[in-house]
C-alpha cells in the first residue's frame, strides 16, 4: 500500500472520530447543553393565539387568518413564570391580588393606615345665628312712676355684677310706702301686739314688692326717716345691652330702664332640613366656629328642637347652647355649625381617602406584606371627621392603602380581567381542540378532495391521463 493511501485512511479515521464524538449522546454538544442547563431560563408560556384583526377570535395553536396574517401569541403573566400558574399569589388569595416590588412601592408613594375602632357620629352641616340666652336676659322696668335722679351706669356694654346699683329714682309712691313702714315699725315696738306686728310686716312686704333694696330698708329702720330716692340694682352678672332712660326723665312701669344680658352662655339657632331631622335629638354634640376666632372650635349641645316646621323652607329651628367665657361669641354673628348626630361609640373605621369607589362597588386594598395588596369589597357606614365606618370587609389591625391606591386599583382590575379572560378562553380552547380532533379524524385525501376546486380536480385528472399515456409509450418502445 502506498504512502498516500495510508495518509488518506488516517485522515478519514480522525475526521470520523471527531464527528462521532460530537454526535454521540455523551459528546461535546451534550457537555455544552449541560453547562447552559446549569443556568435556569424561564421561557414564557403561550396561553393561546389571538386573531390580529379580531381579538375575540382565538386559537389554541398557531395559525393564520384568511389574509395570511399570523396569529399573535398571548403569554402567561410574568408572575406566573416566577410563582406558578396563579401568578405567585397562591390558590387561597382572591383574584386581583397585586404583587409589587418594594422599591416600586416606595417610589410611587404607597402609604398605609391601620383599621381601628373609635367613636364616630353622623355630621350635619348648618349655618348658625348667634343670639342671646333668653334665660339670662333681663329687661328692667320700674314698679312705680317717678323721675330718674341719677344714672350710676350710663354706658352701653358696661360690665355689671350681681346687685350692682344702676340708677336712683324718686317716686312719691315709694316715699309714702317708706312713711307707712316707719309708722308701723314704731307702733309695733310701742304696742308689741300681734295686730301692730302684722301691720309692720305688711308695710315691709310692700317695700319689697316695690323692689326697694334690702340695704335701704335697713337704713330706713335705723334712721326712721324716708329717703327721697331709692336704688334699682342689677339682678345678675352680665353686660348692659341697652339703656332706655336718662337723668331727669319721667318714667312709668311701661318704660324699659335697662336690658342686661349674661353672655357667658349664649344660644345659637340653626335650621335643619327635614331629611336630617330623624337623626337629631336633644343632647347631641354641636361644634361651632366663627371667622372672628379663627382656629378655635366651640363645643356645645342641642338644647331644644322646635315642634313645628317652616312650610316655606322645609326646615326646623334647632337651638344650641354654648359656653362663652371669653365673650368671643357675640349675638348677631353667623357661625358654621357641625352637628354630631347618631353617635357610634365603638365604630370600625378607616381613613376616608382609602376608599376606592368604582361604579356600585366600594373597595379597600389591604396590605398583606411582601409587596402584596389584596382588594376587598366592603360595606360602608357613616363618614365624619375624615373617617368612614366599615360595616363588613376588614378587621381591626389590618392595614389599608391610603395613597396611590388608584394605581394599584388599575393593576388589580387588569389582573382580574385577565384571569376572567383566561378562564373564558380555556372553555373556547376546548371547543377548538374538539374541532381539530374531528378534522384530524378525516382522511387527508378526503379533506384535500373536499376542499379542492373543480378546476384543480380536472387538472389532476389530466395529469393522471398524461402519466398513463407516458407509461403506455414506454411499453410500446420496449
Amino acid at each position: 500500500m502506498s504512502k498516500s493511501v495510508l495518509i488518506s485512511v488516517a485522515a478519514a479515521l480522525v475526521i470520523g472520530a471527531a464527528v462521532g464524538y460530537l454526535l454521540a449522546p455523551g459528546g461535546g454538544q451534550s457537555q455544552l447543553q449541560s453547562q447552559f442547563a446549569s443556568q435556569p431560563t424561564v421561557e414564557p408560556e403561550v396561553l393561546f393565539w389571538r386573531n390580529p384583526m379580531n381579538p375575540a377570535i382565538t386559537s389554541p395553536v398557531f395559525t393564520q387568518d384568511e389574509m395570511g396574517m399570523d396569529y399573535i401569541p398571548v403569554y402567561a403573566p410574568k408572575e406566573a413564570l416566577l410563582g406558578g400558574a396563579d401568578g405567585g399569589r397562591g390558590d387561597s388569595e382572591p383574584s386581583g391580588t397585586v404583587t409589587i416590588d418594594p422599591v416600586v412601592v416606595q417610589n410611587i408613594g404607597v402609604r398605609t393606615a391601620a383599621v381601628e375602632q373609635r367613636p364616630l357620629a353622623r355630621q350635619i352641616n348648618a349655618l348658625g345665628h348667634v343670639d342671646f340666652n333668653e334665660e339670662r336676659l333681663a329687661r328692667l322696668h320700674p314698679k312705680t312712676s317717678g323721675w330718674i335722679e341719677h344714672l350710676e351706669i350710663e354706658e352701653t356694654g358696661t360690665k355689671v355684677n350681681n346687685d350692682t346699683i344702676l340708677l336712683s329714682i324718686y317716686s312719691p309712691e315709694l316715699v309714702a310706702a317708706q312713711q307707712e313702714y316707719v309708722v308701723a315699725l314704731s307702733n309695733a315696738e310701742r304696742l308689741n301686739s300681734k295686730a301692730a306686728i302684722s301691720v309692720m310686716n305688711s308695710a315691709r312686704e310692700r317695700l319689697q314688692l316695690f323692689d326697694v333694696p334690702a340695704h335701704q330698708v335697713k337704713m330706713l329702720e335705723k334712721s326712721r326717716k324716708p329717703m327721697r330716692s331709692l336704688h334699682i340694682h342689677s339682678p345678675f352678672k352680665g353686660r348692659v345691652m341697652n339703656i332706655g332712660v336718662r337723668e331727669g326723665q319721667y318714667v312709668t312701669p311701661k318704660d324699659e330702664l335697662y336690658m342686661i344680658a349674661d353672655l357667658g352662655r349664649i344660644w345659637v339657632y340653626v335650621d335643619v332640613y327635614e331629611d336630617d331631622q330623624p337623626w337629631l335629638k336633644i343632647g347631641d354634640k354641636a361644634e361651632l366656629s366663627v371667622r372672628a376666632a379663627p382656629g378655635k372650635t366651640f363645643v356645645g349641645k342641642v338644647s331644644f328642637i322646635h315642634p313645628t316646621q317652616d312650610p316655606k323652607t322645609r326646615t326646623v329651628r334647632v337651638r344650641l347652647a354654648f359656653d362663652n367665657p371669653d365673650l368671643l361669641l357675640k349675638p348677631g354673628m353667623f357661625a358654621n355649625v357641625v352637628l354630631q348626630v347618631d353617635p357610634r361609640s365603638d365604630a370600625l373605621v378607616v381613613p376616608s381617602e382609602a376608599i376606592v369607589r368604582s361604579g356600585g362597588r366600594e373597595q379597600l386594598f389591604v396590605a398583606k406584606g411582601d409587596g402584596r395588596f389584596e382588594p376587598r369589597d366592603v360595606v360602608l357606614g357613616i363618614s365624619a371627621v375624615g373617617y368612614t365606618q366599615v360595616l363588613d370587609g376588614v378587621a381591626v389591625g389590618e392595614r389599608v392603602v391610603t395613597s396611590s391606591q388608584f394605581l394599584i386599583d388599575s393593576e388589580s382590575k387588569l389582573r382580574e380581567a385577565t384571569a376572567k379572560m383566561i378562564a373564558g378562553e380555556s372553555a373556547v380552547s376546548v371547543d377548538h381542540s374538539m374541532t381539530e380532533m374531528e378534522m384530524g379524524g378525516m382522511g387527508m385525501s378526503d379533506m384535500d378532495m373536499g376542499e379542492m376546486s373543480m378546476d384543480e380536480a380536472n387538472g389532476h385528472e389530466a395529469e393522471m391521463d398524461m402519466s398513463d399515456m407516458g407509461m403506455h409509450d414506454m411499453h410500446m418502445q420496449e
